[in-house]
């Protein structure tokens, strides 16, 4: 999985898929987290961080309001100073 971040070449990114990032995320791969944010409450459905997934701080990129109340965020995982895991 850490070959993805040696490898030249353009971002990678995945849309719509929580259980996508379960596999990169543990190894410190991914960079960035952009999420839209709507606001419906539904009761029930999918996490996106699921039981299992280690706790995990959050710095706030940026965020960005829409007319229709959706908001954008943008969170970078924080990263304690001098370590960098899977890379």
């Amino acid at each position: 999985m850490s070959e993805l971040t040696r490898t030249p070449g353009d971002d990678l990114h995945i849309m719509g898929s929580g259980r996508l990032i379960h596999a990169p995320a543990p190894l410190g791969l991914i960079d960035a987290y952009l999420l839209c944010i709507h606001p419906l409450v539904l009761g029930a459905g999918r996490r996106l961080f699921t039981d299992g997934f280690g706790p995990t701080t959050f710095q706030v990129a940026d965020v960005t309001p829409t007319a229709t109340g959706v908001i954008i965020a943008s969170y970078r995982p924080h990263v304690p100073t001098g370590t960098h895991p899977g890379r």
